[in-house]
């Protein structure tokens, strides 16, 4: 019998736009996510599902062994950001901003995050991505930090 690694970790991945521009419009929105999708079935990282806001992007994945946070969110940004730019989906230049949020998600809440990330339009009549945001950070008791702070 041959050892495997075998690991299950969910996590909810969150980035935004520089200097969180509503960048995207639904058309270019959807169809970043759609590439989004395919490069990561392509690079072995599994996306339960993705949402391309204005603004920012959730993404909900099972990160793979031989990767690190860092390298699949590089990887995702990097591959996404020269994907839009390569095909022309807004005018001028799109860029991610720096950072991401990296938040654990239990086996049990993957169909309910991943509902949460689906409903995205509907979440965002009611909260701006930078109160949603600060909320995330709160509820896994990290340290706020604004911009200005940086």
């Amino acid at each position: 019998m041959s050892t495997h690694s075998y690991s299950r970790c969910w996590l909810h991945l969150i980035w935004e736009t520089l200097r969180r521009e509503p960048m995207l419009d639904k058309r270019a929105a959807a169809k970043a996510s759609a590439n989004l999708s395919e490069y990561s079935y392509e690079k072995g990282i599994y996306m339960k599902i993705n949402f391309f806001n204005a603004d920012h992007t959730h993404a909900l994945i099972d990160l793979p062994t031989n990767l690190t946070i860092e390298q699949v969110v590089q990887l995702l940004k990097g591959s996404s950001s020269h994907w839009i730019n390569q095909n022309r989906l807004i005018k001028g230049r799109f860029a991610w901003g720096r950072g991401y949020g990296a938040f654990s998600v239990s086996h049990s809440d993957v169909e309910r995050v991943a509902a949460y990330i689906a409903g995205q339009e509907e979440h965002h009549r009611k909260r701006t991505f930078a109160q949603e945001y600060e909320l995330f950070v709160k509820r896994y008791d990290l340290e706020w930090r604004d911009e200005e702070n940086r």
